[in-house]
């Protein structure tokens, strides 16, 4: 057998390599994506893979930002993967999680938020009634809708978040 029939050619070696990079362009993409309108700037927003039949989904943005002199609110959102979606709260209580929705977030003035899974505050966006499972890898859009700025348009990516706090048995 000669050595050069089981070694790749250039050629493969080339089409490899330009396969991985843009497999690792598309995730870093999804992951810094960045989403602005006025003073509001959304970073990172991604969805929770669901299981079959799992009725709700998570939305957690790694934070959004305000450039502008006047503090600003998330006050809703809604998208066509879901019948409805609240903005949310996730609090321990006696070893318990709960999520409860809010009116909205405050986004200060010059200052940022953040909606990340395991964040302290426990901002969330919930997906209400699924009209199918998200899947990893998949995007759809959001409409978030803010009490100054009005409604932003933000592409989410559904994938695994990165931080270790569980979003599984909870009470509503």
């Amino acid at each position: 057998m000669r050595l050069g029939s089981v070694m790749p050619s250039h050629r493969q070696i080339l089409l490899c390599a330009m396969m991985v990079l843009a497999g690792a362009t598309g995730l870093a993409q999804a992951q810094t994506a960045e989403f602005q309108k006025g003073s509001i700037t959304v970073v990172a927003p991604s969805a929770a893979p669901t299981a079959p039949g799992q009725p709700h989904g998570a939305i957690f943005i790694q934070s959004i930002r305000n450039t502008g002199v006047q503090t600003d609110q998330l006050i809703g959102a809604r998208a066509e993967v879901s019948k409805s979606m609240e903005v949310h709260r996730m609090t321990m209580d006696n070893n318990v999680m709960k999520m409860r929705e809010i009116p909205g977030i405050e986004v200060p003035a010059k200052g940022e938020v953040s909606l990340a899974k395991g964040s302290k505050n426990g901002y969330h966006l919930m997906l209400m009634n699924l009209k199918q499972p998200l899947k990893q890898g998949d995007q759809f859009p959001v409409t978030l809708i803010f009490k100054q700025a009005g409604e932003q348009q933000i592409t989410v990516t559904v994938a695994p978040p990165k931080a270790a706090s569980g979003h599984g048995t909870h009470r509503h």
